[in-house]
């Protein structure tokens, strides 16, 4: 019984590099296809998986009587953070775009600060992203400002999926809110698709790169973070996400050969920091 907790940690990290080497895998294809068609592969094949996954069929009677409004804004966000941030995946290296993009949450959460000492945190996150910018050479540095604002677009989009995610929650619907979630900004995507690059979707040479992004992505990250909350407290939950970051970069490094520099690496440093002590009040002051 003492090994479970560590059991449950490396299910965590598991979790998190499976979804970083999606990720550099996604990246890969992006150079070939574009980040909406990677996009709407990725959630097409990941409505399946999540739907057999959940047995999603079980709610269809339920779909009628839902609160709609909330679900499509849930959708909407889930939809375009997943563009935004494959779109920073091609201008920006890996660890960069999920830095800048942690910052969405890490933002929603510094909202409910009211201790002036947690003030610390929103500093830090500030201090973090100025550093993530090589100011004087950002060609050199493989840095894109588009890349950057997406990066940040796709944060935002994340706190308004944590935000509207909460409302859907009160409606018991469970794991099949992400089916929703999913097939549904699948379906609105792809008539856009379509009309941009009907060829790059329909051809299947790609199908298989981008299925195996959907089950790193969404199967196997699902299913050890489910089995890690059965053993992890929120403390430890939430200290363990701030690392993704720095899990980022490294598979940036090792999958793609991307380097970053000493300062970005300060950078991120600062986000993870300002995210664990955001962890540390939230969860005292639940307490």
């Amino acid at each position: 019984m003492q090994n479970l907790p560590i059991i449950a940690v490396l299910y965590m990290i598991l979790s998190m590099v499976s979804y970083q080497i999606s990720a550099s895998f996604a990246k890969q294809l992006i150079a070939t296809l574009d980040p909406l068609t990677v996009t709407i592969l990725r959630l097409s094949f990941a409505t399946v998986i999540v739907a057999i996954m959940f047995r999603s069929w079980k709610i269809w009677s339920r779909l009628p009587y839902l609160k709609w409004r909330d679900l499509l804004m849930y959708c909407a966000s889930l939809g375009l953070m997943n563009i935004l941030f494959y779109t920073s995946l091609g201008k920006l290296p890996q660890g960069i775009a999920v830095g800048l993009e942690f910052i969405g949450p890490l933002g929603l959460a510094l909202l409910s600060i009211k201790q002036k000492s947690d003030y610390i945190w929103v500093a830090l996150a500030m201090l973090g992203i100025a550093l993530m910018v090589p100011w004087q050479n950002p060609i050199q540095h493989h840095f894109s400002y588009v890349g950057a604002a997406c990066a940040l677009g796709a944060g935002l989009c994340w706190a308004f999926y944590i935000y509207f995610g909460h409302k859907v929650v009160t409606q018991n619907i469970g794991m099949h809110a992400l089916t929703i979630g999913i097939g549904v900004s699948a379906l609105a995507l792809l008539p856009i698709g379509i009309w941009h690059n009907a060829p790059a979707l329909l051809e299947t040479q790609y199908w298989g790169k981008a299925l195996l992004i959907a089950v790193l992505a969404t199967a196997i990250p699902y299913a050890l973070d489910l089995m890690a909350l059965k053993q992890l407290n929120k403390l430890t939950y939430g200290t363990l996400t701030s690392l993704a970051p720095a899990l980022a970069a490294l598979t940036g490094f090792l999958l793609l050969h991307e380097e970053i520099s000493t300062l970005q690496w300060v950078a991120l440093a600062c986000v993870m920091l300002a995210s664990i002590g955001v962890t540390l009040r939230s969860t005292k002051k639940a307490v």
